[in-house]
């Protein structure tokens, strides 16, 4: 007899240039197991706003009731600010917004794609903080086309929002976008 898995209300974080298509695949092919709390295009003038009002409004906005972030990893991933704020905000836990389960999903078009390990420098870097360890806040997996083997994974992150050592947070957050080529200058 297979196990109900219920359903969660997920954030996606992900690099909206370069990934937007895995974001909408992915969104399709997990379409109606999840409810979809992500920031859309347009969602947000962040270049007629604060930092931290940007901030406030993807962590009040769309992830307050989430309760799993699940980052698209793309070769650019690593580098974009409001992924590093998004993953932040999943991470802290407070009276309004409680923390999110975390996993991370390395897209097919990544340089680690498929490989039996990934090179850390070319994850978000507050992402990799939390999937080491005997005990990992996050996991990190390669994209799947098995939307059961998705589920699963957000379930077990849900899971481990409260059941495993506290997440690192402690990583100055982005006040920019990291530079560099991310294709043919991946970090080393």
């Amino acid at each position: 007899m297979t196990q109900q898995i219920p359903r969660h209300k997920v954030f996606i974080s992900y690099h909206h240039k370069s990934d937007q298509r895995y974001k909408e695949r992915f969104a399709s092919m997990m379409q109606g197991d999840f409810v979809d709390k992500s920031v859309k295009d347009g969602d947000i003038d962040d270049d007629n706003l604060k930092v931290d009002t940007v901030r406030q409004k993807i962590r009040d906005g769309n992830i307050s009731d989430a309760t799993v972030t699940v980052v698209l990893i793309g070769p650019c991933t690593w580098q974009r600010k409001h992924v590093d704020w998004e993953i932040g905000a999943s991470l802290s836990s407070t009276k309004n917004n409680p923390r999110c389960g975390l996993l991370g999903i390395i897209l097919p078009n990544h340089f680690d794609a498929n490989k039996r390990t990934y090179n850390q420098r070319r994850i978000p870097p507050r992402l990799a903080d939390n999937a080491t360890g005997p005990l990992p806040f996050a996991k990190i997996y390669d994209w799947t086309n098995d939307a059961e083997e998705v589920r699963r994974w957000i379930h077990d992150a849900f899971l481990r929002r409260n059941s495993t050592p506290p997440p690192n947070n402690r990583r100055l957050q982005f006040k920019n976008n990291r530079s560099g080529d991310c294709v043919a200058g991946w970090p080393n």
